[in-house]
Formats: C-alpha cells, sequence, structure tokens
C-alpha cells in the first residue's frame, strides 16, 4: 500500500512539471520519454535483462508507441489549455475506453457498477465546467476535448501492449516499457519539431525541471506501482492509484490558484468516484487487461 501511495503520489505532480517548465508541451514530452529512457535502458544494463523481442512484438509495440505518443502530446497540450488538475482527472476516463473495447469486441457484459459509472461521470465533468458549455472559451473546449483525446489514446496503447505481455517467454514490463519510450521519442521529437516548437533546453532551470519530471514520473513512479501492485487485491489498488487524480487537481489548486467553487469540488469527487466505480465494475470474465487501467498511470 505504501509503494502503491507514493507511486501515485509522484506521478500526480507530473501536470505541475509540465505547467512549470519553459517549454513547449511537446517538447517537454520528448524530454520525459529521452530522460527516461536513458535512465530506464541503464537499468536495464546493469539487471542484464533480456530486451531482444520478435518482429511481431516489436511491430505491436511500434504501434502502441504511436498512440502513447499521441496521448502524452494531447495531455501536454491539454494541461496548458484548462490546467494540470482536469487534464489529468478528464484523461484518466480511459478506463470507460478500455471498458467499451471489451464489451464491443470481447463481448464482456458489464457489472452494474459500470452502467451506474458512466452518468455519474458525465455528471461530474459537467459540474466541473459549470453547466455552461456555449460559455466556455474556444480553448478551454479544445483542451477538455484534448484531454478526452488522450484517453482514448491511452487506452488504446493499453490494449495493444496488453497482448505482447500475455503471451509465453514475454518480456518484463521493465524492458517493455523501455522498448516504448526509445520508439515514443522519435515520434514525439519530430512531432515537435513539426510545431515549431525547439527542442532546445532554454536555461538550468528549466532542465532540472525535465530531469525530475522523467525520473519521477517515467520511472521512479512507475517502479513503486509495478512492485507494490502485485499484493494487492484489485478494489484497494484501484482506489489508491486515483489518489494520481486527486492530488492533480489539488495541485492545481494549491500551485496555481486554480479558481474551484464547491459545486467543481463536488464534479471533481464524482468524476473520481465515477473512475473508481468504471475500473470495478467491469465484468468477472473480462480479457486478461483488467488490471492494466491500474498498472500504469500519467
Amino acid at each position: 500500500m505504501l509503494q502503491l501511495t507514493l507511486g501515485a503520489t509522484l506521478i500526480s505532480f507530473s501536470p505541475v512539471f509540465v505547467k512549470l517548465v519553459q517549454v513547449g508541451p511537446a517538447t517537454a514530452a520528448f524530454y520525459r520519454m529521452f530522460f527516461g529512457g536513458i535512465i530506464l535502458l541503464a537499468i536495464l544494463l546493469i539487471r542484464r535483462e533480456r530486451v531482444s523481442a520478435g518482429w511481431g512484438t516489436l511491430g505491436l509495440a511500434l504501434v502502441a508507441g504511436i498512440f502513447f505518443a499521441l496521448d502524452l502530446s494531447f495531455f501536454h497540450q491539454s494541461i496548458l489549455y484548462v490546467g494540470p488538475g482536469l487534464s489529468t482527472l478528464l484523461g484518466n476516463c480511459q478506463v470507460f475506453f478500455l471498458a467499451a473495447f471489451g464489451i464491443l469486441v470481447y463481448r464482456e457484459r458489464p457489472g452494474w457498477l459500470y452502467l451506474l459509472s458512466l452518468p455519474l461521470a458525465v455528471v461530474g465533468i459537467f459540474l466541473i465546467v459549470g453547466g455552461d458549455w456555449q460559455g466556455l472559451s474556444a480553448q478551454f473546449k479544445i483542451g477538455i476535448w484534448l484531454s478526452l483525446g488522450g484517453a482514448f489514446c491511452y487506452a488504446t496503447y493499453l490494449l495493444l501492449m496488453g497482448r505482447p505481455q500475455a503471451r509465453a517467454g514475454a518480456l518484463s514490463p521493465l524492458a517493455n516499457l523501455t522498448i516504448i519510450c526509445w520508439i515514443t521519442i522519435p515520434i514525439l521529437g519530430g512531432g515537435s519539431l513539426l510545431q515549431g516548437q525547439s527542442l532546445a533546453i532554454p536555461d538550468l532551470r528549466s532542465g532540472g525541471l525535465l530531469l525530475a519530471y522523467a525520473t519521477g514520473s517515467q520511472v521512479l513512479g512507475w517502479w513503486l506501482i509495478s512492485r507494490g501492485l502485485p499484493y494487492l487485491d484489485a478494489s484497494r489498488a484501484g482506489l489508491l492509484l486515483l489518489l494520481q487524480p486527486a492530488l492533480a487537481f489539488l495541485w492545481d489548486i494549491l500551485f496555481f490558484q486554480r479558481p474551484t467553487t464547491i459545486v467543481e469540488g463536488l464534479g471533481a469527487a464524482l468524476t473520481i468516484w465515477a473512475i473508481y466505480m468504471g475500473t470495478m465494475g467491469r465484468s468477472k470474465h473480462n480479457t486478461p487487461l483488467k488490471l492494466n487501467s491500474l498498472k500504469e498511470n500519467k
């Protein structure tokens, strides 16, 4: 429980780093993966873990890397448009996309908790945005759609990565994450340049923040979660990992003075609860991806 709590807390600072660093959102995503990939590769070499994989696994990893790069790009851009809290909260709605895929493709039968979670999530988001969609700025609306688009891309990434993990002789989660990092790095770098964002780190402060971002969110937070997750039941793990969007919303209020009414706070709490119910409310006869939405976070 302590490891999961610490891991979720570390990852909750991801949008804070993106907000503070003096580089574009795509550039921040690039350096998260670049610095994180170097650290992960060093750990693999020290542990002498196998990193070779068949062409089928590499092909899936390539496609998964594209969707993960899209997720990171959407997520980082949405932070600037709607703030760290709301972007993280909406990004965690990937659980609903995963469940929808299970229902449509694998013919899973959703539990009553999942069916109840959908309208609760909609109501929660409605309360957060104030119920006045027409009154929102165009940039804020784009940020909401980017966050939800990132959630879809992240769910697709999890589905793709779940397939090679289920095979006999599969690589370790650490090796898989390292491969994904190095597939994603050139995609994010090229995307950053196409958007006109320089990959140059402007100053020492920004370099330190980017290194801390990669170390905390991409390496240490994930490592703590992966170590603690196998020893907890699904419901307790899901509840603990909801610290990530909840704390991200809190950091947005504390660090960036996000104006938040009681109604918006209630909406955030309701959305977090709906995400938890959606995670726990899937069919007992679901796919091997049952806990993938819990194993990896933003």
